[in-house]
């Protein structure tokens, strides 16, 4: 399963870049917003600083809701990097821009996905990445991993080759739960990748090699 980070925050991906395990990252306007972010020309150039730092796909969100703003605010973000992959909301015009970017050789991802139905209508069109959201889902009492699985399943019967990449990931536990239904991508904050490596095992068995290190040397 390939790791991307959730996040906008420079200092965040270079240190979860370092690990060696950073696949991509994924960004939103709210997510541009909590690094103070402002202005489309700040924004822009703040993508290119994040595709400076990993060499992946690196998801940059379009604002608008229409189609035709869709298309020119997509062309433009896609212009700024061969790894920019243009985020649209699954919505009537949003599947349309898929479709229209697809056939132009432009990435999508297709965010904001809630159900088997919607990531359908997006395989079809041909969504490079379609993202389910895991956290939404839990909030309001439905599984969001069971989604995950459910979407895992239909494009493996029917060969859609679109991505499943499990968004609004909360926690450690989440990550393992995609790898268990067998999600493609989840992009994730840093705070649960860095989860994946605590153990009190672990902990326990270096702090007694360490010991008897010391013990060995006296």
């Amino acid at each position: 399963m390939k790791f991307f980070i959730d996040t906008a925050n420079l200092a965040q991906i270079e240190e979860a870049n370092n690990l060696g395990v950073l696949d991509g990252v994924t960004t939103n306007p709210s997510l541009m917003a909590k690094e103070g972010i402002k202005g489309e020309e700040n924004v822009k150039n703040h993508y290119l600083k994040i595709c400076s730092i990993v060499d992946g796909p690196v998801s940059a969100e379009v604002i608008s809701t229409e189609f035709d703003g869709m298309i020119k605010e997509g062309i433009e973000l896609a212009a700024l990097h061969p790894n920019i992959v243009v985020k649209v909301p699954c919505t009537k015009d949003g599947i349309r821009a898929v479709k229209h970017f697809t056939d132009n050789g432009i990435q999508t991802n297709c965010t904001l996905v809630f159900s088997v139905g919607q990531a359908l209508l997006a395989a079809k069109a041909g969504a490079t990445y379609v993202s389910p959201f895991v956290g939404r889902l839990d909030d309001i009492s439905s599984s969001g991993i069971e989604l995950v699985a459910k979407i895992v399943d239909m494009y493996s019967t029917y060969g859609y080759k679109t991505q499943v990449l499990a968004a609004s990931i909360r926690s450690t536990q989440h990550i393992i739960d995609c790898v268990e239904v067998g999600a493609d991508v989840a992009t994730c904050p840093l705070s649960a990748i860095l989860g994946l490596l605590k153990h009190p095992l672990t902990d326990s068995g270096l702090a007694t090699f360490l010991a008897d290190f010391k013990k060995v040397q006296e």
